[in-house]
């Protein structure tokens, strides 16, 4: 998808019908920078590309409801519509396309009118056509809606995207963009086509085949229950953790509860680092006892393997420095080393014979070396192994009493709380209780569904043999039979490849995260990203794992690394036609205000890095953002520069400029009119 332009019509600060944006799209200069002061309309042009593709606004967009310019509405006529659209033109796929969306307020009425999306596609000859398809359709097939928020962002919230409660949310989006979506669809016609087949079977099979379909008929009813209220309890515990946020937030509110609400957050934070690294080294010791438990058993035997290769050496038998082969070889060329003739019957050859009873066989002796540095490194293992073990038990121990003595401190806390003589700080603290509540039961209910889940998975695979094995006494049964085999066979495939292949993407999305990283961030820091695509922060430098705390600097590094990681690595599967889903190996950024809270050194490595990750760059920056080292890092890359002139009607408003390459274009200025709207002024010079 390549961004070519945007023109919008009385869209919030805009008035009247815009300049068009043309936007930068050629590879050497693929980025284009909006230059606006604060309240200028960057958010809002923001929104502009995502009001028109996906009819979707970011959080920071106030009252979304209110898109039609205040200047155009009270020039206008009683009853007299106005206008209020947004046209943008891209590329994909060699195809080029024009998306309108568009909807109209009237004066005195509070509501404007729903919006209407218009769609055309370009044809060879250069005239615009109807597409065939629904203009969604359209668009959700070159870039999803569930990761608009991706490629569309407010960079000073950017952070938002490693929360806990967004990591569902980021895992789907992100198989939708890998394509599995199309295996899901296969995998479960097939299971409603393995479920047509059983019918069948059941209707024409005997008493036997009959029960046992109908018993695995109940079982799998039950597993898609359970499957479909995990869904559920996903959903719920994300929207309880968000109740749980805001409900503390409004402590935090309160003079009286402030102090112990921050200390209940900052115990909070440390419990859940404390349990992470708890379930970190219980892993850790099942991990080191399934591939290295077996050495401790093994002293005698190894004691025993040695006496064995002693012995041979002290017989004879076991020799080194000559081998079997070296005696024939001096036999057969009938001359010694030391030059005497070798032939059979003399003195020198009977001698050089003799030593075919003392050398070794090589092979023999090559295996009882190798054998003795393995018995050698196996007994290395089980002291390594045990000091494993050790240091893991001691701290399981140690984080078991810290997160016990945190719970101590949360539970005084809350005690606090609930007896304050303030109502609202006891109302608050009391809801907290009941969400907490709420959570534990739905995180036990999970874990409980989970182990129903996969007992229900082996009671279908034994019904599923039963059936398989049972006698069938009619030509139609077995024909049956044999196609619910290759159903199940196929589904069984395909489920494996889509496991495979989201495994393989996620360790490789992982490693390029990894590397982004590292190149913005000066901490040792080492990002995971977990199978449920939570992202968090390592720190290896004692040599164990342990989670950190992310600061927001880090939460938006963090973020920017997982968006380029995903970009990367989906242009790379693309290319190589990995992916199952029309090609996708151009992606734009737009992004606002990418660089608002992070201090020098990281704005000036994320000024490198952002124009990398995607083949195209829209960036929207205040006067402050831009100077200094972003402007020293992406000016040679700049293809377009705009800047949003923004028309204030504050008597006293001060005036504010900013110095583009030899020329001064205005970001403040009076209003005549009475009326506060921004003009989009192109900058034009060579870059």
């Amino acid at each position: 998808m390549k961004l070519i332009s945007i023109k919008l019509c009385n869209f919030r600060q805009f008035y009247g019908t815009s300049k068009t944006i043309e936007l930068a799209c050629n590879y050497e200069r693929n980025t284009t920078v909006i230059h606006g002061n604060n309240g200028a309309g960057k958010t809002g042009l923001l929104n502009a590309f995502t009001w028109v593709l996906y009819e979707k606004f970011t959080a920071a967009f106030a009252s979304s409801e209110q898109l039609v310019n205040k200047r155009a509405i009270a020039e206008s006529q009683p009853g007299q519509p106005v206008e209020c659209w947004a046209e943008l033109i891209w590329e994909h796929d060699g195809k080029r396309y024009r998306a309108k969306r568009e909807c109209r307020a009237y004066k005195g009425e509070i509501e404007q009118t729903p919006s209407k999306l218009f769609m055309q596609i370009a044809a060879e000859d250069g005239s615009w056509g109807l597409p065939r398809d629904h203009p969604e359709d359209i668009i959700g097939k070159i870039l999803p809606e569930s990761l608009h928020q991706y490629f569309f962002f407010d960079g000073e919230r950017i952070e938002q995207i490693v929360r806990s409660d967004k990591r569902n949310e980021i895992a789907e989006a992100t198989k939708k963009l890998l394509g599995v979506e199309i295996l899901n669809r296969s995998i479960h016609h097939l299971t409603q086509a393995k479920k047509s087949l059983e019918k069948e079977l059941e209707f024409i099979g005997d008493i036997e085949t009959k029960k046992l379909l109908k018993e695995q008929d109940k079982i799998e009813q039950y597993g898609d229950q359970i499957q479909t209220r995990q869904g559920e309890i996903a959903q719920e515990l994300a929207h309880q953790q968000t109740l749980k946020q805001e409900t503390s937030n409004c402590l935090r509110q309160l003079s009286r509860a402030k102090e112990l609400e921050l200390r209940r957050q900052e115990l909070e934070r440390q419990q859940a680092l404390h349990r992470e690294n708890f379930k970190k080294s219980k892993e850790a010791i099942k991990k080191a006892i399934s591939s290295r438990g077996y050495t401790v058993l093994l002293p005698d035997i190894s004691e025993e393997f040695k006496a064995i290769i002693e012995d041979l050496k002290q017989q004879g038998k076991l020799m080194t420095g000559i081998d079997r082969q070296f005696v024939y070889d001096l036999l057969n060329q009938q001359r010694c080393l030391c030059g005497s003739e070798l032939f059979e019957g003399n003195y020198f050859y009977e001698n050089v014979k003799a030593w075919l009873d003392k050398a070794s066989i090589a092979a023999v002796e090559e295996t009882a070396i190798r054998l003795s540095t393995q018995v050698d490194e196996i007994e290395q293992q089980a002291v390594s192994f045990c000091e494993d073990i050790d240091r893991e038990q001691a701290s399981i121990k140690y984080l078991r009493e810290v997160i016990s003595e945190i719970e101590t401190q949360l539970d005084d806390i809350r005690e606090q709380l609930r007896k304050d003589p303030s109502e609202e700080i006891r109302n608050l603290q009391q809801r907290l209780d009941q969400i907490d509540e709420k959570i534990r039961d739905l995180t036990l209910e999970e874990g409980e569904n989970q182990q129903k889940i996969a007992q229900i998975k082996v009671e279908i695979d034994k019904f599923g043999k039963q059936v398989a094995k049972h006698e069938m006494n009619e030509a139609k049964q077995a024909v049956s039979q044999r196609r619910i085999a290759v159903t199940q066979d196929t589904i069984v495939r395909l489920t494996e490849v889509r496991s495979r292949l989201e495994q393989q993407f996620r360790l490789q999305l992982e490693k390029r995260i990894q590397e982004i990283f590292s190149e913005i961030s000066f901490t040792p820091y080492i990002p995971q990203l977990s199978e449920k695509y939570e992202l968090i922060l390592e720190d290896n430098a004692i040599g164990n794992s342990t989670t950190v705390a992310a600061s927001t600097g880090e939460n938006q590094i963090l973020s920017l690394s997982f968006i380029g990681g995903i970009i990367d690595r989906v242009r790379e599967w693309s290319e190589k036609e990995v992916l199952m889903m029309p090609s996708s190996s151009t992606f734009p950024l737009v992004m606002d205000s990418p660089f608002g809270s992070l201090d020098q050194t990281y704005r000036r490595q994320i000024a490198k890095i952002i124009p990398r990750l995607a083949n195209q760059l829209i960036v929207l920056v205040t006067k402050t953002q831009w100077r200094g080292e972003v402007e020293a890092e992406i000016a040679e890359i700049v293809g377009k520069q705009y800047v949003l002139t923004y028309y204030s009607s504050k008597p006293d408003c001060e005036q504010d400029f900013i110095d583009l390459g030899a020329s001064r274009y205005p970001l403040v200025k009076q209003s005549l009119n009475g009326f506060d709207y921004t003009e989009i002024i192109e900058v034009e010079y060579d870059f």
